[in-house]
């Protein structure tokens, strides 16, 4: 028998070795990360960068992981600091690391009292690693008319998408949902030690701001949202609900063209001009060569869904040249469109793109679906209406959708902040803010998109008062054009 001397060494033990035990199995996610400079990174002196281990697919948290790049710009007023704020990307895929590099100057007052972090998400990860397979189109992306045509669109992407999954080295084909994007973030939140932290969101970060919020409703200090998109409503809303925006720019575009003898349309009854050149393309598609995507044909649906810019561009460039190549394009050339559309036209339709918005319910559920929405689209917009490129891509995703549309939490929410401009994406956030009680929206009256991103001060004032004070604006507030 072991005396009780004995028994207190060999219980010691024990205890010794289950705890080295632990340490050693724990979850890569769960180790704190190794805080090192930024080397490479286009950041402040003071940035520090850390890398962590997240599982590759959050229902095998003990399978394969991928390495995800976190930065960290420490509060310049430590004493008074309340927290971190992370920025959400958009894109999907851009860098957040990138984004934070860009903003740095213009959130000085924010970082008073935050600490400004920035990751790069895994649709960051999978872009840098995408096999051939994944970037070859499944074919260029036109309008189906019929449920014939539907199905061979899904047909041919189907193939597509069997064959970027089959070469994909990372396992990150059908996890790039915004679920596990928001299982991302919450390992961010642990490892900076922050039981709630706060949020700014831009463009399609804010699908997965708004999965956050689904999975960790108490964890959200305070959430921002600038130009993002309403996925929690169904994206066929979400678009139908931009065309009258749309509308009212193109308005604009006309009413400039008429102001200024330099437009090519002077003169000329700029939306009847439009709209006739679109239906004839739909009847005789335009044939165009583009130096970059070669050989291709304008129909109708490429021109209304691809073809006008909200944002007029540095002294109205853009609207100029948009005025120049419908001119050209009434004579039978459109080489003005051929590059944006034809690249756009292939861009939507290449596999490893779509894999990165398919998981989040993006595309159509069939034939059926796409004619409705073309209908109402159709009439809520006669210069713009039709199906949406961006989730005409995703019909033959071979996967469950991972992140199905659902509402978010009726309790437990933060009032939200959102900014967005009126010529564009204000609808987008407006309808998300608007799902979250005491939540308001500021409008930016002028053209943009991201715009804290942009050093658009207005917001960025509004921004930093709500995220430092948690007080919000008063409802209807408008930012003017800078």
């Amino acid at each position: 028998m072991m005396t009780t001397k004995r028994r207190r060494r060999h219980a010691a033990l024990l205890v010794a070795l289950t705890a080295a035990a632990l340490t050693v199995t724990a979850p890569a996610a769960a180790r704190e990360p190794l805080w090192r400079d930024c080397a490479g990174r286009d950041l402040p002196a003071d940035a520090r960068c850390a890398a962590i281990r997240v599982p590759v697919d959050w229902a095998d948290p003990g399978g394969p992981e991928i390495t995800l790049d976190v930065a960290r710009l420490p509060a310049t007023e430590p004493a008074r600091r309340i927290g971190g704020v992370l920025g959400i990307p958009g894109g999907p895929g851009v860098k957040g690391i990138d984004d934070l590099a860009r903003a740095a100057a213009d959130l000085i007052e924010l970082r008073r009292r935050f600490d400004l972090v920035a990751y790069d998400p895994r649709t960051s990860v999978w872009l840098d690693r995408l096999p051939p397979a994944c970037l070859r189109p499944a074919t260029t992306l036109s309008e189906p008319a019929g449920r014939t045509q539907y199905r061979t669109l899904a047909a041919a992407m189907a193939d597509g998408f069997a064959a970027c999954r089959e070469a994909d080295p990372t396992g990150l084909f059908a996890t790039m949902d915004s679920l596990s994007v928001a299982r991302d973030m919450d390992t961010i939140r642990r490892l900076l030690g922050e039981e709630r932290l706060s949020f700014m969101a831009n463009s399609y970060g804010g699908v997965a701001a708004a999965a956050y919020a689904r999975l960790f409703p108490t964890r959200i200090r305070a959430m921002y949202l600038d130009g993002t998109p309403d996925q929690t409503g169904g994206w066929p809303a979400q678009t139908l609900g931009t065309l009258p925006v749309m509308e009212e720019t193109f308005t604009r575009f006309a009413a400039w063209c008429a102001a200024t003898p330099a437009c090519a349309l002077h003169g000329q009854d700029v939306e009847a001009v439009w709209r006739e050149l679109t239906r004839s393309a739909d009847r005789r598609p335009i044939p165009v060569t583009s130096a970059h995507f070669g050989a291709g044909e304008l129909t109708g649906w490429h021109l209304r869904s691809l073809g006008f810019t909200a944002d007029p561009g540095p002294a109205n460039t853009r609207w100029a040249a948009f005025a120049d190549a419908v001119g050209k394009a009434r004579k039978g050339d459109g080489s003005g469109f051929a590059d944006a559309v034809l690249g756009n036209a292939r861009a939507w339709a290449t596999p490893g793109v779509l894999a990165m918005t398919c998981g989040d319910e993006r595309g159509y559920t069939g034939w059926a679906q796409l004619a409705e929405f073309r209908r109402q689209a159709v009439r809520t917009s006669p210069n713009f209406g039709g199906a949406a490129f961006d989730a005409l891509g995703c019909t033959g995703w071979p996967l469950r959708v991972a992140n199905p549309s659902r509402p978010l939490p009726a309790r437990g929410l933060p009032p939200f902040l959102g900014a967005g401009s009126t010529w564009g994406d204000h609808v987008w956030t407006e309808s998300l803010i608007g799902r979250v009680p005491g939540s308001v929206t500021v409008a930016y009256d002028g053209p943009g998109h991201a715009l804290y991103l942009s050093g658009k001060r207005c917001p960025i004032r509004h921004a930093t008062a709500y995220l430092t004070d948690l007080t919000l604006p008063p409802p209807g507030t408008v930012c003017p054009a800078e």
